[in-house]
Order: C-alpha cells, then structure tokens, then sequence
C-alpha cells in the first residue's frame, strides 16, 4: 500500500489524534509513519542514533527528541528544576537550547513519552505546538526590564500563543488523561482548519535597534517602535522571512522578510492571526518545498499580499515607519534589569547544558537556580539568562560559577561568543554532516587562525548547520558551513553581523578539514583591505566574491566555487 502524503495524514488525524493513542502501548520502539508525522504537532520528532546503527544493525536504535513550547524563552525557576529533572529521569542526561527559545530532550525511549509530558504538564509546560504544521514557538528579546512599555512588547508573545493554540484536546488525552475529555475529533479549528498549515510558521518580536532573534528570517517578524517618550506606538511588520533551502534546487532559497505595514498594539493579535489564514489558504499543499509563506509573498508580491491581509482585518494598513539600524546585543554578562536587581548572560556553547568533567554547567545552574529561586530566560543564540538576581546576592554567584568552572563571556572570544550550530548526528534524520559536535573545534581552528593572523579579536559571526533547512539560521551570518555531502560543506560569505542581509555562496564541496585552511587568505585579505571598524560580512560585500575568489588556491575552484 503507497504512504499517504503528510496533506492526508493530517485530514485524516482527527484533529492530532492519528493511531498514537493506540501505538503507543504496543511493543515496538517506534511509530507508524502517520502517527510519527502527526506526533510532530504534539512537540515530539521521531530519531534513530545514526552512529549506533552504523555499529549495530540488529538492534532498533529508535528514541524520541521532546522539544518543549516556552515564549519569549521564559521559565520559572520551578519549570527550569522540572526540565533539568526531566533530563536525568527520561533523557540523555544534557538540556538542548534551541535558536527559538525552548529547550530539547534527546533520547526519550517510547515507552516513557507519556511520563515524560505529564511531568512536563505539572511543571505547566506543554511541548504541543513545538514542531509540526503549525505556529511554532513566539520568540522575543528576552532581556528582562522593569520598563511597563518594553514588557508589554514581551507580553505579545504569551498574547499571540494563547492566540495562535490548536484548539484540539488530543494532547491532554493522549499524554495527560489517557482518555477522551471532549469527543472533538470532528470539530475543524477555526485558524488552521482541517489540514492545518502547508508547513510551519515562525514568528518573532524584536524591540528596533536590537535584532537579537533574527526578526527578517521569520514568516512574521514584528518591530516595537516607541515615541521620544520611551511609549509603544506600534510595530512595524516584516512578512515572508525563512532559512530553509535545498542543495541544487534554485526553486527553494533562503529569503529575509519583506517590511508590509506599520501596525498598532491593538491591532496585533488580529493581524498576525490573518497572515496565519493566508498562509493556510494560499501556501502549496502539493509540494512542501514551496510551501512557506515565503514563497507566496515571493511568488504573489508585496502589494497583493498587503491587499489580501487588509481584505481579511478589515482595516487600512499603515506604511512602515523609519526605524534605527539594527545591532545584535546577545545580553550575555551581567546587565542591570532596572529595578534594582541583575540578570546575568552565559554563554552556552551550541545551546548544549550538560556536566562534563571540571566544566559542570548543568549542575552549578541547578544549583544556583535553586538556591537564589531565579527566573530564567532563553536566548535565541542558545545561551541563558539567570534574572531576578539581588545585587548582594553577586559576589556570590560568582564564586559558584568558579566553583563549578562554568565559563562566562569575558573569557571567550568574540567568534565563539557568536558562534552557533543545529544538533545534526547522529539523532537528526535530515543531517547530511556534522554541526554541533564539530563546531567547537573548527572555531579553535579560527582563534588559532585569527590569532596567526594578527587579528585575534576579530568580531566575526560564523554558524554552521548539517544540511541546508537552516535551524541555526545559517543564512544571515557573515560566515557560513551548510551541510552539503558526507563531512563536506557549503561555505556562504557576506551577511552582516545585524542579521539584515543574506549569506551568499562562495565555495562547494569543502571537507571539514579544509574548513578553516581555505578561508584563511581570505581572513587575511580581511586584515589588509578592510576599512577601518569594518565587519568581515561588509568587507565581502564590498570586495565581491570574484575577488575573493582570486586568493583562494585554484584547487578549491574546481570544487565548485560561486561568482558574484
């Protein structure tokens, strides 16, 4: 019998149920293809550790990755001690951070799925929504404030989730009940309908002048705006951004969004609720590689979709307004909240929480979280903010950090600061190489590069990701490894270091090992022909790719190398 297409397996799910509420008691490690794509909705990918395969072929390797649902990346200091627990209980003992603001589990064995979610349930903490064809986790800059004005921007994303929920009782009677509440299975969604979303749908909220969770590359990115007075007036609205692409298929591409209007506070909930609708009524159901917003913004044009979306709230959208320039403030370090207490910024690196021989990250934030009772918050760089912190309490904390050799950003490099990297192998089905695992040593490769060089602090953005869907939104940075063959990569230059502008390909095909080495003439080429205060992304603007080219050795040029 042919596998149904996903477009089927969703009408036919009854509203999220699928057959998961029946396989999940049977003895196999895994799900049926239908249920293992409608378990998506519920915040659960199915996985098969890859390098255990590879030594062992008669053993089912299957395990399940939980990725939970936070807004704005915030946790309780309860919800953080339930996720940590979580991860020793269930998980392979580490906490993921996403580059959206929540956290992963890996390797969640089937039989212990329910378990795990209601232990998530208690902590209020749902992973429904997480993952699928649906609205994804609302990020927002995380940086906690006593300025009412900034917090109500922060608030839009709690606002726009209760919003944008399925309204579907599958996930509390499959995980949480275990039996039917509400016979509702026959009840379309008033947002998404029947069959949901063609694919999934991002949104973010950024405060103007600090695009510290990459607003353009989301399907609704939104631009608080304040008058002289520090008052919100509004945001102006970014529509059609997304990362994903596939090699050798010029029909798919990273794109950033377009700006559409200029909305008031009151005005929000309405309007992103509208995009959603025509995302859902207009995106390809025949092929999920076109199915992003992107592309009917692409393929329709600004001004139809501005004339679609006034049709459907029914008000005149106002233009967009000027806006500063943007910068990236990470928040890492400690930084004043504004009422009188601190929250401090760690660097986390590729967003991994684990404990591994001096460097014990995992346990000193459980221990600090627990004994000053702090709030945290997830940033879209996957790294993490202790708030809410007395500044008697300072000196203390710090002298836990030392005690568990948790490293802070003073002592880390600008490159490695900003550096970020997806999962990848051996557990992502879609990994073509490596990312998270060999990461860190390829930016050694850089500090040592860059030290060489004469240039050590070169305030240079890299990101690297294991095939070209772009989960650490590879596309944006000055410098980036997309996953291209087995232990090779694309390498694409010329973002910019504020997220505004697109990465281009430079070189095909490049081994891991031939990562750093290829581009060390053109760092060099950075160091003596760049303008004064010049970022690396800007330099390769400026010069162009040909030039480029031209200090690269011939040999990589047959590889495949990319013109301007």
């Amino acid at each position: 019998m042919a596998k149904k297409n996903v477009e089927q397996i969703k009408a036919d799910s009854r509203g999220l149920r699928s057959s998961i509420g029946d396989e999940i008691t049977n003895s196999d490690r895994f799900f049926s293809d239908a249920a293992e794509k409608i378990l998506k909705f519920h915040g659960i990918y199915q996985q098969e550790d890859r390098d255990a395969r590879k030594q062992d072929r008669t053993t089912d390797h299957h395990s399940f990755m939980i990725r939970t649902r936070l807004p704005a990346g915030q946790l309780t200091a309860a919800q953080y001690v339930a996720h940590d627990e979580i991860a020793d209980r269930y998980a392979n003992g580490t906490l993921r951070i996403t580059t959206r603001q929540d956290f992963q589990f890996h390797g969640v064995l089937k039989g212990e799925l329910r378990d795990t979610l209601r232990e998530m349930n208690n902590a209020l903490v749902t992973s429904l929504g997480a993952c699928g064809d649906i609205v994804r986790n609302v990020m927002a800059c995380p940086a906690p404030t006593a300025d009412a004005h900034r917090l109500a921007v922060q608030d839009f994303a709690f606002s726009l989730t209760t919003a944008l929920y399925p309204r579907t009782n599958a996930y509390h009677q499959i995980w949480i009940d275990g039996e039917p509440m509400i016979d509702d299975h026959e009840i379309e969604d008033p947002i998404y309908g029947k069959n949901y979303l063609p694919r999934k749908f991002k949104i973010a909220i950024a405060y103007a002048g600090d695009n510290c969770v990459d607003v353009y590359t989301n399907d609704v990115g939104l631009v608080a705006l304040f008058d002289d007075e520090d008052k919100l007036t509004g945001f102006n609205l970014l529509v059609g951004g997304g990362m994903g692409m596939t090699h050798n298929n010029d029909a798919t591409y990273a794109r950033l969004g377009d700006e559409v209007a200029f909305i008031t506070p009151d005005q929000v909930i309405a309007t992103v609720t509208a995009i959603v609708t025509i995302h859902r009524d207009f995106g390809d159901r025949e092929n999920r590689k076109h199915a992003r917003l992107k592309y009917i913004l692409h393929d329709r044009g600004v001004d139809w979709f501005r004339a679609e979306l006034e049709s459907r709230v029914g008000f005149t959208l106002a233009p967009t307004q000027p806006m500063p320039a943007f910068a990236v403030d990470d928040h890492l370090g400690w930084n004043e909240q504004g009422d009188g207490r601190w929250y401090l910024g760690l660097p986390v690196e590729n967003g991994r929480v684990l404990d591994r021989e001096k460097y014990r990250l995992r346990s000193g934030l459980r221990a600090i979280i627990e004994q000053f009772n702090l709030s945290v918050r997830l940033t879209a760089q996957q790294n993490i903010l202790l708030t809410d912190i007395l500044a008697d309490d300072r000196d203390t904390i710090d002298a836990l950090l030392n005690e568990y050799g948790i490293t802070r950003v003073e002592a880390i490099s600008q490159m490695r600061r900003k550096a970020i990297a997806c999962v990848a192998l051996p557990t992502c089905g879609l990994a073509i190489t490596e990312a998270e695992r060999v990461f860190p040593q390829v930016i050694d490769e850089f500090e040592t590069a860059l030290s060489d060089l004469g240039i050590p602090d070169s305030d240079i953005t890299a990101r690297m990701t294991g095939c070209p869907n772009g989960c650490a939104r590879p596309y944006v940075a000055e410098i980036a490894f997309v996953g291209r063959s087995l232990d090779k990569y694309t390498i694409f230059l010329g973002g910019d270091p504020a997220g505004t502008r697109l990465a281009r390909p430079f070189l095909d095909l490049v081994p891991l090992g031939q990562l750093v080495p290829v581009l060390v003439p053109v760092l060099a080429h950075y160091r003596d022909g760049r303008i004064d205060g010049e970022a690396f992304g800007d330099f390769c603007l400026r010069v162009g790719l040909d030039a480029l080219l031209e200090v690269v050795p011939e040999e990589w040029h047959a590889l495949g190398a990319f013109s301007d």
